[in-house]
């Protein structure tokens, strides 16, 4: 069923992080700088940048003491349709705009948008087994467990990528989102691209398998297979605490997930197309190549190029500036252990920020 998203956004799922950095105009410990800024923006997307969000927020709020950022983590979905619905300033989303999408975006902001990356995180395999602390998935093992297909824990497939491991009788519980979420269309993509022959599903933002067990937003995810047994899903790396998380197999290898690993992935992507404005990548999940965890996450921030309100445009694009630049991504690691992003695409980002107006 197609999801509709009302224009207008009640202000009582706005996130409010009420928090500040110390610290007197200029600089602060987050490395935020007064941009000479003033006014309030609202912004809407994915859940998985919600640590980052804070921490963000925190830096330049405290550094531009008459700015407030909203943000509400409603997931990548519900953010680019309130973005393109014009009911936002700015979206997070874990997927880049589609097509049609982008269309509607470009009509609610009366021209291009921009897209940038800002977030790069693994996207962790997690799982809650009694007596299992350590575990290895192969990509063709992992789909058949998503898929439904490998429903115990014990089936052989699984003893293969775990040699030596006492693995129980027990029943898989697969956990997925329930809501539209770019960090399923990622992980959807990852299982199509690294198991062809195990994994049929088209990428969406929807999950695909019927019969699992569904939760809303990431942390709604990493609950449900903390609080379950036999349960694995999926989620962002940052928010995968006090759970198993799995290393999947690349190459000859297996590897654990960490943000020097999911880095390493960028020098084998491409962009997507040729905007001055538009940078999304098409990540190479498939690689082989040794020490990469190919099962990532490349989450954007949107904004139009042009706003009526000049005001609010200064606050947008200085808020980008900080975010994508150098001291934001230092904060966002810090924050939530994403891997930050290479200086060449830093200044990909700057260049295309600088146009907004």
């Amino acid at each position: 069923m197609k999801r509709t998203i009302s224009r207008a956004v009640p202000a009582a799922l706005m996130l409010t992080l009420a928090l500040t950095a110390c610290g007197e105009s200029g600089s602060t410990e987050s490395g935020a700088t007064d941009a000479g800024v003033t006014g309030s923006i609202k912004g809407m997307g994915a859940s998985s940048q919600q640590a980052a969000v804070v921490s963000w927020k925190a830096a330049f709020e405290g550094a531009n003491s008459g700015v407030t950022v909203d943000y509400d983590p409603q997931g990548s979905g519900a953010g680019r349709a309130q973005f393109a619905d014009g009911a936002v300033d700015f979206a997070g989303t874990d997927s880049a705009f589609k097509d049609e999408e982008l269309d509607k975006a470009k009509e609610a902001c009366g021209g291009d948008i921009v897209q940038v990356p800002v977030y790069v995180s693994p996207i962790a395999v997690i799982y809650h087994l009694e007596g299992v602390d350590k575990l290895q998935l192969s990509p063709d093992t992992l789909a058949k467990i998503m898929d439904r297909k490998i429903t115990k824990w014990d089936d052989a497939a699984i003893k293969a990528d775990n040699p030596g491991v006492d693995l129980p009788s027990t029943a898989i519980a697969t956990v997925n989102r329930s809501d539209d979420s770019g960090t399923t269309k990622n992980f959807v993509e990852y299982l199509g691209k690294a198991a062809p022959d195990a994994w049929s599903y088209e990428p969406e933002d929807k999950w695909p398998v019927s019969g699992g067990n569904a939760a809303k937003g990431t942390s709604g995810v990493v609950d449900a297979v903390k609080r379950g047994q036999g349960t694995i899903g999926y989620a962002d790396f940052s928010q995968a605490k006090d759970v198993g998380v799995a290393s999947l197999k690349v190459g000859d290898e297996y590897v654990e997930p960490s943000a020097e690993s999911a880095a390493k992935i960028l020098d084998a992507s491409k962009a997507k197309s040729e905007s001055e404005t538009d940078l999304a990548v098409d990540v190479a999940k498939d690689t082989k190549e040794a020490g990469v965890y190919p099962n990532v996450l490349v989450s954007y921030q949107a904004a139009c190029l042009k706003y009526k309100d000049a005001e609010k445009a200064k606050v947008v694009k200085a808020w980008l500036e900080y975010v994508a630049g150098e001291e934001g991504q230092k904060a966002a690691a810090d924050a939530a252990g994403s891997a930050p992003l290479p200086a060449s695409w830093i200044e990909k980002n700057k260049a295309a920020i600088d146009k907004i107006s």
